[in-house]
């Protein structure tokens, strides 16, 4: 199966580089590949001592940071390599601070993981959440590398857990301890036979708790916000904005909307714009210097990256895009920690903390115009019934938080 496994790596290697002549994407998926090898010699010298830590994409490495750091305070002497597969996830922290290399993984063959896991030399690895790459983590295992996974999350329809699934359950056989985000998980674990496994919960909640001890403050939100009631809309796609501008377009003047759409690109920015009749400003805008006024704008439309959580400081309702497809809403946590009540589209069946804080009604789930409609209203008109939900969701963010410690604790005792 291992033999099968590397020709279909073998054959993907090569469409990829097909599809990188006309994806920019794939371009940057290829691209960045080429230059592992020599930023890994610029920044890490045989003779250092590493942590290596593996991410999917963006997502992944926003839920191992909390360990990230811990890891760098508990083992200060060692240098943190950080890998992404995703272009997604390297392109927006290639420039992180928290590691001392970060750069692509390169694909996963026989030669790719030796010349890696040789060229990094890891006392200790961590793959984030999931990704089970068989060369890699037999090469770490042969090398008796300790290695673990980290906020892990199983399903019961997974290969892992079907009787074809040997092939799977011997990548699973190279960890040396997993970390998962539910009992479920375990449980799914331990009925294949793997016993070394701990609930220490979504590190993820470590993150978002973190994220109140700095400063969120922006200057331009506050100016634009000027003491009105804010609606957030965070991540949305155009199912989302459907929906959201026939709202805007028909809401009453004292609310003001920040919508940060999914995709910056122009084009799509611009489109948006077209679509909403109140007075409406980019952030692209405000970039240029002049004196705008903002306050005198409805609507504030965020064609950048990375000021997004902080922005939800400024809501008193958010709206988080993604839940009208696949495979669903996006972050919910954010706005959550901030003790902000949340309106979400239908898709959010695969995330547990959207699951959870519908149940819990800090959330609200919509499927149509009408019900974004009552949603909206509801919170916006009826100021205890905001702040109930919002209660609900900053005391499900802080009632969750502790994961870094179980694995640092477990770590720290067994390394």
């Amino acid at each position: 199966m291992l033999f099968l496994y590397n020709l279909i790596v073998l054959f993907a290697s090569q469409v990829i580089k097909i599809l990188a002549i006309f994806s920019p994407k794939m371009k940057l998926f290829v691209d960045g590949r080429k230059e592992v090898f020599s930023k890994i010699r610029e920044k890490i010298a045989f003779s250092d001592k590493t942590i290596w830590f593996h991410a999917a994409s963006l997502g992944e490495y926003e839920q191992g940071l909390p360990v990230i750091e811990k890891i760098k305070i508990e083992y200060p002497n060692h240098k943190i390599v950080v890998t992404f597969f995703s272009p997604s996830g390297y392109e927006v922290r290639k420039n992180n601070t928290v590691a001392d290399a970060t750069v692509y993984l390169p694909l996963d063959t026989k030669s790719n993981a030796k010349k890696f896991i040789k060229a990094v030399n890891p006392e200790l690895v961590f793959f984030i959440k999931y990704e089970y790459w068989p060369n890699y983590l037999n090469e770490l295992k042969k090398l008796q590398i300790k290695t673990y996974l980290i906020s892990g999350i199983f399903r019961e329809k997974q290969a892992f857990f079907k009787w074809y699934g040997g092939f799977y359950r011997n990548a699973l056989k190279t960890f040396d301890y997993f970390f998962v985000q539910n009992d479920s998980s375990k449980k799914l674990l331990q009925s294949v036979g793997f016993n070394n496994v701990k609930v220490s919960g979504d590190t993820r909640f470590d993150r978002v708790v973190s994220i109140l001890e700095r400063d969120n403050s922006l200057d331009f939100i506050e100016q634009f916000k000027n003491n009105q009631t804010t609606i957030v809309i965070g991540s949305s796609w155009p199912k989302d904005e459907n929906l959201l501008v026939q709202y805007i377009n028909n809401a009453s003047e004292n609310v003001k909307f920040i919508i940060a759409p999914h995709n910056i690109k122009s084009e799509q920015i611009q489109e948006l714009k077209n679509s909403i009749s109140k007075k409406t400003i980019l952030f692209s805008d405000v970039q240029t210097g002049r004196d705008l006024s903002l306050h005198d704008y409805d609507i504030f439309i965020i064609d950048t990256i990375g000021i997004l959580t902080k922005i939800y400081s400024y809501a008193d309702i958010a709206y988080v895009g993604g839940g009208f497809g696949n495979p669903g809403v996006h972050n919910i946590l954010e706005p959550a920690t901030f003790g902000v009540p949340i309106v979400i589209g239908p898709n959010y069946s695969h995330f547990a903390e959207a699951s959870a804080l519908v149940n819990q009604q800090g959330c609200i789930s919509i499927s149509n115009q009408n019900e974004l409609n009552d949603a909206f209203n509801l919170l916006l008109h009826n100021e205890d019934e905001r702040h109930e939900k919002g209660h609900i969701c900053s005391t499900f963010v802080q009632m969750n938080k502790g994961a870094t410690a179980i694995i640092l604790n477990h770590i720290c005792n067994n390394s």
